[in-house]
């Protein structure tokens, strides 16, 4: 079982991740089949994944935290040479609900209680 000081480490690392793929300059393009909308979101579902599992009463803190982590990288793009987009910013929040939902899911399958 995964404990809360490995991920918040993992969720630390993930959020660097996403703010050396989403702050470098702009290249070739990632390499990879998708969208830029379509790995904003997937690069959101993963950032709050590892903390909500292990703490998913936390649900609520980390989509504010994590939709104004994108605000904020959407704000920076354009002194790298990057635009800011509002879709960007929909598709974090999109993939932030996604990777809330597994956590809230085992949450109460073991019976842990949410607050509201």
């Amino acid at each position: 079982m995964i404990k809360t000081p490995v991920a918040l480490a993992l969720t630390a690392l993930i959020a660097l991740v996403i703010a050396y793929g989403t702050l470098s300059p702009p290249g070739e393009g990632s390499g990879l089949p998708f969208t830029d909308k379509q790995l904003h979101f997937a690069a959101f579902a993963v950032l709050v994944l590892p903390l909500n599992w292990v703490r998913p009463g936390w649900w609520a803190s980390m989509a504010v935290t994590a939709l104004l982590y994108g605000g904020a990288i959407e704000l920076l793009q354009p002194m790298v040479g990057r635009t800011a987009e509002w879709g960007d910013l929909l598709a974090d929040g999109l993939g932030i609900i996604t990777g809330l939902i597994p956590g809230l899911i085992r949450a109460r399958k073991i019976g842990i209680t949410l607050p509201r």
